[in-house]
């Protein structure tokens, strides 16, 4: 991020330091490379091979987890580009629109979507999404409040992450995922000579239980405790402007003890269902709070977007070929430090 920071500058919502005003600022020829652009929705000002470039990099580590990396970029905007107000988490479900498709069509290709926890985690998180979008334009537009949610949010969940893994370090079950390691290799060879990776394979589907089968295990878990935790994650997401994935995706494997491989395509495309409806409720009651930013930036968006679309697709191309364990480790460790970065701010200030 530091190498970011030097790229774009001082990016806040005031002019650059030379005396224009933003009507001028505008009409540059910002389009060039190397050029700021600006972002009247926003009001900031950022070199535009910054977004899709910070995007790509996020999202090609997070998708593998089955996160979009809408939870690091939403800081990226806050504290480095200076875009605190209600809208920024509009924007950042703007995009989830964009990014997520890529890597949602490389799960499905692959045999890696669990449908059942896909319909599951859309019908709970949907409704609290929007009510979560209420909350956050009601309840928390100050930057700063919004900063301590957030922190809390990030925090509870990298702990219970970073505790779940210690656990399996020590009492060694993790190694399901290892044998899972070891057939993804296996198969890597065979396909040399035209031999698919195994599907995943559901066994029931009812309201009660989901159950499926993944290289040869069986996993089982509650209907209605996933529908209960879907809920609850998508009015936090909601609020947060992530569509949820940060948080369902850890859950699954904390909780419910379900490998990441089989539950990352499911909660991107959770995501997905919940990013639009959020994006087009925050721009639906954006006329009633004529003097807030609540609608999304679309360019800004859409840049971010466009370079999340292929670092999703990639990483979700390579995810079988990275340990389970370095990938939780990997969203443990980048949400611990968003969380300690949020609580800093909120300190500092």
């Amino acid at each position: 991020m530091l190498v970011v920071f030097i790229i774009t500058g001082k990016m806040t919502g005031d002019a650059i330091s030379t005396g224009e005003s933003q009507d001028v600022v505008c009409n540059r020829p910002c389009e060039r490379a190397g050029h700021p652009m600006y972002f009247p929705v926003a009001g900031i000002e950022v070199n535009p091979i910054v977004p899709p470039l910070v995007a790509f990099v996020v999202s090609f580590f997070t998708s593998m987890g089955g996160v979009s990396g809408a939870f690091l970029l939403l800081p990226f905007q806050m504290s480095f580009l200076g875009y605190t107000t209600p809208s920024v988490s509009a924007t950042n479900q703007l995009f989830n629109i964009v990014a997520i498709p890529s890597g949602v069509i490389r799960y499905i290709r692959e045999g890696r979507m669990v449908w059942p926890l896909t319909v599951v985690v859309i019908l709970g998180t949907l409704p609290g999404v929007l009510v979560g979008a209420i909350v956050r334009v009601r309840w928390l537009p100050d930057p700063t409040s919004f900063k301590l949610f957030a922190a809390g949010v990030l925090l509870w969940i990298g702990f219970k992450l970073a505790h779940a893994l210690l656990k399996k370090d020590i009492d060694g079950s993790g190694a399901t995922e290892e044998r899972f390691q070891a057939l993804i290799k296996a198969h890597a060879k065979k396909r040399e000579s035209g031999e698919n990776i195994p599907a995943v394979r559901v066994l029931k589907f009812s309201t009660t239980r989901i159950s499926y089968e993944f290289y040869g295990e069986v996993y089982d878990c509650s209907s209605p405790g996933l529908f209960s935790l879907s809920l609850v994650v998508g009015i936090i997401g909601g609020i947060y402007g992530i569509g949820g994935g940060a948080i369902i995706a850890p859950f699954f494997v904390v909780i419910f003890g379900l490998p990441v491989y089989t539950v990352a395509g499911a909660a991107l495309m959770g995501t997905f269902v919940t990013s639009v409806a959020g994006v087009f409720f925050y721009q639906a009651i954006a006329p009633l709070y004529p003097n807030m930013s609540i609608a999304p930036d679309w360019g800004l968006g859409i840049l971010f977007g466009l370079g999340g679309m292929a670092g999703m697709y990639l990483g979700a191309r390579c995810q079988k070929f990275f340990p389970a364990k370095g990938i939780k480790w990997m969203l443990a460790g980048v949400i611990l430090f968003t969380a300690g970065k949020y609580f800093l701010d909120f300190l500092i200030k």
